[in-house]
């Protein structure tokens, strides 16, 4: 798997934009929003409306991988 960012399209309020992400960000994403029974567009649209002005895009939907992922590993202790 690569770590360079690769480019995908999808849809926020009705227009089209590019998100760069490295490949196991997009494969843990799209795991997520099948797990939740969602398009990759809702749950990315989800992040948007959360995320403050002061992060991009492409880094709150890294931070929301990684705190899924951190909210499912085994506590220690």
């Amino acid at each position: 798997m690569s770590a360079r960012p690769v480019k995908h399209s999808v849809t926020l309020k009705g227009h089209r934009t590019s998100i760069s992400l490295e490949a196991a960000f997009w494969q843990e994403l799209r795991r997520m929003a099948a797990a939740q029974g969602k398009p990759i567009n809702a749950l990315v649209a989800e992040i948007d409306e959360r995320r403050g002005l002061d992060s991009g895009l492409a880094s709150a939907i890294r931070v929301h991988v990684l705190q899924a992922l951190r909210e499912n590993l085994p506590s220690d202790g």
